[in-house]
C-alpha cells in the first residue's frame, strides 16, 4: 500500500504553499525551492506579499482564492503557518477545490484533518515534503 505523503507527491505536480517565505534561510523557503528544483510547479501563497511580488520565479498571490482567480489550479496545499491556522487554510483549499492538504513538520491539526478528510482530500500532516520526496526518489519534469 502507498503512503499517502507519496501518492500525493507522485499524483500531483502544483503545489501551492501557504506562508512561502522571502528568507531562503528558512524551511518555508528552502523547502518550496528544492521542490521546484525537482520538477514541482510552486503557486507562492503569503498574505502580507506586496502585489505584484515574485518568489521562486512565480508571482506571489495573498491567498488560494485569489490564486485560483488568477486562473491557477491548486492540486496541493503546503502549510507552512501555525498549527492555529491550519484549520481556516483547510477550509480554503476546500473552497479552491484541491485535493490534498499538506501540513508541513511540527504543524498538527484535528480540526484540518477532519475538514481536509471530510471533504475527500488526501491528508499529510507533521512531515516535511522535501524530505518525503528525497526518500521516494520523486522528480517531475516540466516540458
Amino acid at each position: 500500500m502507498t503512503h499517502t505523503a507519496e501518492r500525493v507527491l507522485r499524483d500531483f505536480d502544483t503545489i501551492a504553499v501557504v506562508g512561502l517565505s522571502r528568507d531562503p534561510a528558512k524551511a518555508a523557503h528552502a523547502v518550496p525551492a528544492a521542490m521546484r528544483d525537482a520538477g514541482f510547479r510552486v503557486i507562492p501563497i503569503n498574505p502580507v506579499a506586496e502585489p505584484g511580488s515574485v518568489l521562486l520565479g512565480e508571482v506571489v498571490y495573498r491567498g488560494l482564492a485569489e490564486a485560483v482567480e488568477a486562473g491557477e489550479t491548486v492540486e496541493v496545499v503546503n502549510v507552512f503557518r501555525p498549527s492555529a491556522e491550519a484549520a481556516s487554510i483547510a477550509r480554503e483549499a476546500v473552497r479552491v477545490g484541491a485535493r490534498a492538504l499538506w501540513l508541513q513538520q511540527d504543524i498538527v491539526s484535528l480540526e484540518a484533518r477532519s475538514i481536509a478528510e471530510g471533504a475527500g482530500l488526501l491528508y499529510v500532516e507533521d512531515e516535511c515534503m522535501a524530505v518525503v520526496r528525497n526518500q521516494y526518489g520523486i522528480e517531475k519534469r516540466r516540458g
